[in-house]
């Protein structure tokens, strides 16, 4: 085609020589005409040829257009027609107007023309309604990624099945790392005779080599308590499936021995890089063991975390060594900042007060300036009264400040201690959470997602009855340069018998010694009656709730609040603490609107459901006995269907999760 065009574009000049030849011509005639006639017949036999070969040559041209046209052509309807990519031009009302062949075939249809994709494949319509421009859906078993072209009605379908299978396999078969650890081995088997701690090294041992074995898992012992385990992404979905059920089997199994072990499982998954995925796997440890051990958790790349079992109490583990490290270097970090801020959880409760009181004393044991931040609008009544008392002590009600009083003081070597919460979104104040570089957290709660980043030192004992005992052992390893005085010590215990309901819950030896040494200081169980007394009208109020209800599973309680009627956080725990008193009421559940737009419920337990399982599904959390959440925008019905179904997911589970 271009020598065409060459040729084409040379006969121009030949044209421009015809016409000067001709002249010549003319003027040789004009002078001898016999000359002029020998020259003509000279000249006209090669324009002769030349002009007969420009027309063959134009000819052949035309041929060659007209076929490469057919041929094009052809190409266009054989792409359209055989090669395997399915087209389709539907019209406004979702009828189909043509499709190729190969989409015919595809879908075993005789016709399609004319025919609705409501009838063909109506998982269609939303993809075009949404205007998407590809999505991958799945048709007679195949997966096709779907190009939808708007303005010409077009659907273009790829076959990608195998594309995905690929890439299904790879995921199954990427590598994952979980460790293992014997949460309390060390601590059982310590006093046991030979023979004994053999029987039990080899039931744990056999146990896991079984549950390895059966579920295609290489385990491996590297430590008297700790295994490492290596399988892939589709064993791990296996055994997420069976809610990993080697924990209780392990649990029920020892503990017809006598000996309650519980494992601890920590899982790295979703990354190609082992040192990561190492990484990962230590610190779901972490995690597992953080909320009282005796579960698995499943740590991502992008931080998502699930969390199985956890439905046994924790046994206390906690050690006077830890205590006295922590204290020594709770202390090292008081000496080397010029004050402390100290701060709770929105909506302090006697737990928070109290354990900011003691941090307080530390501070001041330590000869450092110390402030708590306490916000008076979200106080409840026993903590208002309690602020009663300190208001007729004024050294210590004078280091009670404001969240925004506390933003002015801050320095750079302002040290920041948060108790009895973990999480960033429930502290007082989160700017100056922010503000602050160095933060210490000591808390009781079992962890959670949630956690405040990099702190400088962390004491979380999930075994602990309430953050109060926490801080009464760290307390005791203090220099001995201040005194606690009464109200002190009683605000201490004041937290404590809230949160373990008078001694009745959560309460373990070394509670009793906490108190014991609070009350060897002065402290008043009078003035904490006093604190805790209600008002007839909050009284009145719990009891319309109590009014509602109603047993959803056997032993399960619910009752909840109108729509109209708004209730704080604290009769809702209180509510729900009276209903764990009657008879038959292993789990009380009290949900109603904490405010306009926020409904709260509030969990409790015997011991025999874990309520923060349950509460963690509605995005809260807390301890196995005692747990909350916040539902915003919704009503308190639909609150209602979500609570139960999570404790349909829950009971679902049974033994297994």
């Amino acid at each position: 085609m271009s020598s065409f065009l060459e040729k084409k574009s040379m006969r121009y000049p030949l044209f421009g020589l015809l016409g000067l030849t001709a002249m010549l011509l003319g003027l040789l005639a004009y002078y001898n005409w016999w000359i002029g006639l020998l020259g003509f017949f000279l000249t006209t036999i090669p324009y002769y040829y030349f002009f007969s070969f420009s027309r063959q040559e134009q000819k052949d041209t035309e041929e060659y257009i007209s076929t490469l046209s057919y041929r094009v052509k052809k190409v266009g309807e054989e792409a359209l027609n055989e090669m395997p990519i399915g087209i389709m031009l539907i019209n406004d009302d979702y009828f189909i107007e043509w499709t190729n062949p190969f989409l015919a075939s595809f879908f075993h249809e005789d016709r399609l023309v004319g025919r609705s994709l409501y009838d063909v494949a109506d998982l269609l319509i939303p993809l075009i309604k949404q205007e998407v421009d590809t999505e991958i859906i799945t048709l007679h078993e195949r997966k096709l990624r779907v190009i939808h072209k708007r303005e010409e009605r077009l659907l273009y379908f790829f076959d990608v099945t195998e594309q995905k299978e690929i890439e299904k396999l790879y995921r199954d078969e990427r590598t994952v790392i979980g460790i293992i650890f014997l949460d309390n081995y060390d601590e059982l088997t310590q006093g046991m005779d030979d023979p004994t701690r053999s029987s039990i090294n080899n039931l744990v041992t056999s146990l896991l080599n079984n549950w390895a074995r059966d579920n295609g898992v290489f385990l491996k012992r590297i430590s008297s308590e700790r295994f490492i385990a290596v399988f892939n992404e589709h064993i791990l979905l296996f055994l997420e499936k069976g809610k990993f059920g080697v924990l209780d089997e392990v649990r029920e199994k020892t503990s017809k021995q006598n000996v309650p072990l519980t494992l601890s499982i920590g899982v790295g998954t979703g990354v190609s890089s082992l040192p990561e995925l190492g990484t990962l796997a230590q610190s779901s440890l972490d995690l597992a063991l953080g909320r009282g051990g005796d579960q698995a958790a499943i740590k991502k790349p992008n931080g998502k975390v699930k969390f199985y079992g956890g439905k046994t109490n924790p046994v206390e583990k906690r050690t006077r060594v830890r205590a006295r490290v922590i204290s020594h270097a709770l202390k090292e970090l008081i000496s080397a900042s010029d004050k402390v801020i100290i701060m709770g959880h929105k909506n302090p409760d006697m737990d928070a007060i109290g354990a900011a009181i003691g941090i307080l004393k530390v501070t001041q044991m330590n000869e450092k300036d110390g402030f708590i931040v306490l916000d008076n609008q979200q106080t409840d009544s026993s903590v208002g009264r309690l602020m009663q008392e300190i208001k007729q002590k004024e050294s210590l009600y004078a280091r009670m400040i404001s969240p925004e009083n506390a933003m002015e003081i801050v320095t750079e070597r302002t040290l920041l201690v948060i108790v009895d919460t973990h999480k960033p979104s429930l502290v007082i104040e989160e700017k100056l959470l922010a503000k602050i570089d160095n933060v210490v957290v000591i808390d009781h709660h079992r962890r959670g997602e949630e956690f405040i980043e990099s702190p400088l030192l962390v004491y979380m004992e999930p075994y602990a009855s309430s953050t109060a005992e926490l801080v009464t052992e760290l307390l005791e390893y203090q220099p001995k340069r201040g005194k606690i005085d009464m109200l002190e010590a009683t605000a201490l215990l004041a937290g404590i018998i809230v949160d373990t309901k008078s001694f009745t819950l959560r309460t373990g030896s070394r509670t009793f010694e906490a108190a014991s040494y609070l009350r060897a200081h002065g402290a008043d169980t009078i003035l904490v009656q006093k604190f805790l007394k209600e008002d007839l009208h909050s009284f009145l109020k719990r009891s319309k709730l109590i009014e509602s209800v109603y047993f959803y599973h056997p032993g399960i309680a619910i009752a909840k609040g109108n729509e109209e009627d708004i209730y704080d956080q604290i009769v809702l725990a209180q509510s729900a603490d009276t209903l764990l008193t009657l008879n038959g009421v292993i789990a009380s559940f009290v949900l109603s609107k904490r405010g306009e737009n926020v409904i709260g419920i509030s969990a409790r337990s015997l011991g025999d459901i874990n309520v923060q399982v349950i509460m963690e599904h509605l995005d809260g959390g807390g301890h196995l006995t005692n747990a909350a959440t916040q539902i915003e925008n919704g009503s308190v019905l639909e609150a209602e269907m979500r609570l139960k179904q999570a404790i349909d997911e829950y009971l679902e589970g049974g033994k297994k999760e």
